[in-house]
């Protein structure tokens, strides 16, 4: 008997346009004895880009890890696609996820197809052998990232930034419905940084993703998401990116790091400076401080 997808159950029983794919209320996580996460509670809707910012262990990759259903909460209620994250087993695959960092030997031997169709092993199965369905989508998903011809080329003579792309495009090459993405833009030069920007708006479009993004990059986020989340251990502040960096709640959130490495300089000044410069650039239809028409890919 043919086992039916609990998540196309879940999209035919949910009504109306703004599905809750992630839902968190008042989850408290511990790791070691110590509480990582306090009383988080937020949801991610379909079709959503949702930036996650916060200090240096604010919480951020515990937060993408315990959606996951790697880290267990100590209390609260977590739903992913309508279900307890230790019970999509079968459905992970509709979840797409780019860790902050991949280890990998750049001597070895592999080449891009080969790391992307990894993304298909919960499809393919245990001992056996991709199927001309699963060789289609890698080759599908290689092509909508931009590196279409890099097929047989080894992972570690890319660029950083064709990496990065190698590696979304293995989230990418499942039924994704959800991408994850914990700092994917780390390491790259701004033209580089805009570019993946550019590419993940595109396919957010193009395969009606929701996205969750942690980053450290205030601005990008303030460019691109719809909603921007603040936490440091609690939840700090959440809305439009605008409501957000016009916050007194964000500077309490960063103030020990801003006071570390500003001196005597306001975070709320900041601040207000990264949203003023935002409103400008965008009110005048030209690119975000920082941004460079340049090609690097």
């Amino acid at each position: 008997m043919e086992r039916k997808c609990r998540v196309a159950e879940f999209f035919e029983s949910v009504e109306g346009s703004a599905k809750k794919l992630i839902e968190l209320d008042n989850v408290t996580v511990s790791v070691s004895g110590r509480v990582v996460l306090e009383n988080i509670s937020f949801a991610l809707k379909e079709g959503m880009f949702l930036g996650v910012i916060g200090p240096n262990g604010a919480g951020k990759t515990t937060l993408l890890r315990t959606i996951l259903g790697i880290v267990p909460p100590q209390s609260g209620k977590i739903k992913v696609l309508g279900m307890r994250p230790e019970e999509l087993k079968h459905e992970l695959h509709h979840i797409g996820y780019v860790p902050q960092h991949v280890s990998f030997d750049p001597f070895f031997p592999i080449s891009v197809f080969d790391v992307v169709m990894m993304g298909r092993t919960c499809c393919v199965g245990t001992f056996r052998f991709p199927t001309r369905k699963d060789r289609e989508a890698v080759k599908e998903s290689i092509r909508i990232v931009g590196l279409a011809g890099f097929e047989k080329r080894p992972i570690g003579e890319l660029s950083g930034g064709e990496q990065k792309r190698a590696f979304l495009a293995r989230a990418l090459c499942l039924e994704t419905r959800i991408l994850l993405l914990d700092e994917p833009t780390s390491g790259l030069d701004i033209p580089a940084q805009m570019q993946f920007m550019e590419l993940l708006g595109e396919l957010k479009n193009r395969m009606r993703l929701s996205i969750m993004f942690v980053s450290h990059d205030v601005n990008i986020l303030a460019r691109y998401a719809d909603e921007i989340l603040c936490i440091n251990r609690t939840m700090h502040v959440h809305g439009k990116p605008q409501e957000v960096l016009g916050s007194d709640r964000l500077a309490e959130a960063y103030r020990c790091e801003f006071e570390f490495f500003l001196g005597q300089t306001s975070p709320t000044n900041l601040c207000s400076g990264v949203l003023s410069s935002y409103s400008q650039e965008e009110s005048k239809g030209k690119s975000f401080p920082g941004k460079k028409n340049e090609t690097f890919f």
